[in-house]
């Protein structure tokens, strides 16, 4: 929240600029204004947000979700998922557009990867096979085929009302949740 309120009083463009995760910038584009290293920022990015809903709205399935996770996981698993949930989304954008100059802000990408841990730990899979190696696997895969989906239409609907969501980036986090839960969960039960 302080972060977007210190946006509102430098300006909103000029934070984005500086904080912003832009792909580019990771291809080697130079700016010629002042801006974090790029490697920092998929971390920094996720402190700008384009308006107060846009913030709200992430802190809000941040506590929801975050507070369950953490529960299950541990206050060390959620950084982890936090910060791997960052650097997931902001490579998933630039893999998708390398040169793209638009910069990506919001925690949203990262919060994905808490929502995908999220689903696995709360989620109810059902029974395909008797193997539950395999089971948890297909799960997986339906978790991350359905946000896909899911994604994809949010990308279209807000395209039509003139927003640009970072649809790649949202995808890749979620995928790090996924793939992170369970290495988690084990490591934190390691000594039961």
């Amino acid at each position: 929240m302080l972060a977007w309120l210190v946006a509102i009083l430098v300006g909103q463009d000029s934070v984005q600029l500086a904080l912003g995760f832009i792909p580019a910038r990771l291809t080697g584009l130079p700016v010629p204004w002042f801006a974090l290293p790029a490697l920092l920022t998929p971390l920094s990015a996720t402190l700008v947000h384009s308006g107060f809903i846009h913030l709200a709205f992430n802190m809000l399935i941040f506590v929801w979700c975050g507070t369950a996770v953490e529960r299950v996981l541990g206050q060390t698993a959620l950084l982890a998922l936090y910060l791997v949930g960052a650097f997931a989304a902001a490579f998933a954008q630039w893999g998708v557009d390398p040169y793209s100059t638009v910069p990506m802000i919001g925690a949203s990408g990262a919060i994905s990867a808490v929502i995908g841990a999220f689903a696995l730990s709360f989620g109810r899979p059902k029974r395909f096979t008797s193997s539950p190696t395999a089971n948890r696997w297909i799960n997986a895969l339906w978790l991350m085929v359905a946000w896909v989906v899911l994604q994809l239409m949010m990308g279209w609907l807000a395209g039509g009302q003139g927003f640009l969501l970072a649809t790649p980036a949202h995808v890749g986090g979620f995928a790090a949740g996924l793939i992170l839960q369970r290495p988690l969960l084990l490591w934190r039960y390691r000594k039961a």
